[in-house]
């Protein structure tokens, strides 16, 4: 089984490390990586596509330097290697214009506001994680422990009904 690449875009580091801290649950199959602005981003999407891994989830601030988050998210929405990526800005400032941007151009999955509870985003990415897996990966058995195990199950139940 590859890890599934989790990607946090944060340019304050108390809250980018708030992030990778409430996603440990995750460390078991996830390799989460962090990024302090877009052109750091990039960076990281580039390795990952070097190593041949896909970008399961990203977890991307809106104001930061630079680039925006959702014109960040609106830019990868059109490159077809991550159409399957799921996306979910996590943010205090954006304003509902871009929230709107980013729902219809970004695809976006999810919106968490800041101050978030570590239960909320845990919950978040075991959904976003899980609908990722289901569309993305064959075998389904490697997730069951971490992501959404019903689901999962039922997936598997039904897949094998398929055949």
């Amino acid at each position: 089984m590859k890890k599934l690449v989790v990607l946090c875009v944060e340019d304050e580091p108390e809250v980018r490390d708030a992030v990778i801290r409430d996603l440990a649950p995750f460390k078991p199959m996830a390799r989460i990586e962090a990024a302090e602005s877009v052109d750091d981003a990039h960076a990281v999407l580039e390795e990952a596509k070097s190593d041949d891994q896909k970008i399961a989830l990203i977890l991307c601030d809106h104001l930061m330097p630079g680039t925006h988050g959702v014109d960040f998210l609106i830019n990868l929405q059109s490159d077809p290697d991550y159409k399957p990526t799921r996306k979910v800005l996590i943010t205090g400032q954006a304003g509902l214009e871009d929230t709107v941007r980013a729902v219809n151009e970004a695809g976006l999955h999810h919106y968490i506001a800041k101050p978030w509870k570590a239960e909320t985003l845990q919950d978040v990415v075991r959904t976003q994680l899980t609908e990722y897996v289901l569309k993305t990966q064959d075998d389904l058995t490697p997730y069951v422990a971490t992501l959404d195990g019903a689901r999962l199950l039922e997936a598997i139940a039904s897949r094998g009904r398929d055949t």
